[in-house]
């Protein structure tokens, strides 16, 4: 069949490249794109906010698959409008993205369903919210409501902090992901992230991984939208993720049904492990990024197969009727190189020589980069994502930093710790 992917980051190109290797897969198209996924794609020029014109070019194309890479589509209602055509997508509809789309929706959810998560309380105004505080200690998570680009929550270590950091948030900080504010209890405990595929129904287990939000080194600095992943994430044992997927996913997954907007594609459990059990953070809506490289780096299953039994509801029983979903035992760790500024405003345009970094089993998956008279140039904040694979963490993490050493990037930095804390445990 014909596919065609949507968006243009390191985890549409994680996408891509496995997409490409689908047995499934005749030709593989994607709009817009990016250097990296040209390798992999025809690009294609499409607005995806143009749903009338992504509907006729899947239908003079033959499209029998649309994946929905990025967010934004999703909670703006592309795959209803693909659905509405009768063309299957790999993504969930706007109602059911409202689990990425707005923290309080999903907040009341667990408080219908009795999920795990954190106590909240939904702010409306800059009083509103200032008056919440009380009802927790420090220190304080804030989050912006909707969508943010991954960067809309705020850890506030006093009071004051708290106080300031709402003031900007309701003052425009995150534009209009902040016209509310989710104020939440501060878990204790280790994050870990849990993915499911799942037909609005059943569910299938789709790997674990962890990821490294803050800027610098030992997780210090404000959060950004992902310094690097590793999966599997060997602190989610089996038997805390049959408790996520009992407590966690399959009760969201049987509330969204029986409230009418059924969810279908892939759900992404940002989780925190603590004292009594996993808690539910936050939902996404779709692949993480970088989760999303390692994960694919691991998956040794027809995707593309695997995705078209989900948008065309035959999970059975969280099996997939035949189609392979596993994943290779080896551990796969990616390193995020950023543009110097990031997550501020990032330095654009610098020069970018991957040399020999994809030689020996690497693979470098292009983030924010495009092609400027034939040479490769920065073009985004998170740039590339040196992903490889190892034995362990440990292995994954030497292999993947000596293919970052070989990379040349002068305009660019790194952390140079990722994957630290399991590491140290594994001695």
């Amino acid at each position: 069949m014909n596919i065609l992917l949507i968006g243009s980051g390191g985890r549409e190109h994680a996408l891509a490249w496995k997409l490409a290797q689908s047995p499934s897969c005749d030709r593989l198209y994607a709009a817009p794109g990016n250097p990296g996924i040209a390798e992999e794609a025809q690009i294609v020029t499409l607005d995806a906010s143009d749903h009338t014109a992504v509907v006729e070019f899947c239908k003079v194309r033959d499209i029998g698959l649309v994946v929905i890479g990025p967010e934004a589509p999703l909670v703006e209602g592309l795959a209803d409008s693909l659905a509405a055509a009768g063309i299957p997508a790999f993504g969930p509809s706007a109602k059911a993205a409202q689990l990425e789309g707005s923290k309080g929706f999903t907040k009341d959810l667990c408080a219908r369903a009795d999920i795990p998560t954190g106590g909240y309380v939904r702010t409306h105004s800059l009083a509103e919210a200032v008056e919440a505080l009380s009802k927790f200690t420090a220190p304080y998570v804030l989050k912006a409501d909707g969508l943010a680009a991954g960067k809309g929550v705020v850890i506030a270590a006093t009071l004051e902090e708290a106080k300031a950091a709402l003031a900007d948030m309701f003052d425009g900080a995150f534009g209009e992901a902040g016209a509310q504010v989710v104020i939440e209890e501060f878990l204790e405990g280790e994050e870990a992230s849990f993915f499911a595929i799942t037909d609005g129904k059943n569910v299938l287990p789709f790997g674990t991984a962890q990821d490294h939000k803050q800027v610098g080194e030992g997780d210090a600095g404000p959060n950004t939208g992902g310094m690097g992943a590793y999966s599997p994430a060997p602190v989610l044992t089996d038997e805390l993720q049959a408790r996520v997927i009992a407590e966690i996913i399959q009760p969201t997954v049987d509330t969204m049904r029986a409230e009418g907007m059924p969810y279908s594609g892939v759900l992404y459990a940002g989780l925190m492990l603590t004292a009594t059990g996993p808690q539910l953070i936050e939902y996404n809506c779709r692949f993480g990024d970088p989760e999303c490289q390692v994960l694919m780096t691991r998956f040794e299953g027809d995707l593309a197969a695997v995705m078209l039994a989900c948008a065309k509801g035959e999970l059975s029983g969280g099996e997939l009727a035949g189609v392979e979903a596993g994943f290779a035992e080896e551990t796969a760790l990616t390193v995020v190189m950023c543009a110097n500024g990031y997550p501020g405003t990032p330095e654009k345009g610098g020069r970018i020589d991957l040399g020999t970094a994809q030689a020996n089993g690497a693979k470098v998956f292009h983030a924010g980069t495009k092609l400027v008279d034939g040479a490769l140039v920065a073009n985004g904040g998170r740039v590339l994502n040196v992903t490889a694979s190892g034995a362990n963490v440990t292995k994954a993490k030497a292999a993947a930093y000596e293919a970052v050493a070989k990379v040349n990037f002068p305009s660019g930095f790194y952390r140079s710790d990722i994957g630290w804390k399991e590491v140290a445990r594994e001695g």
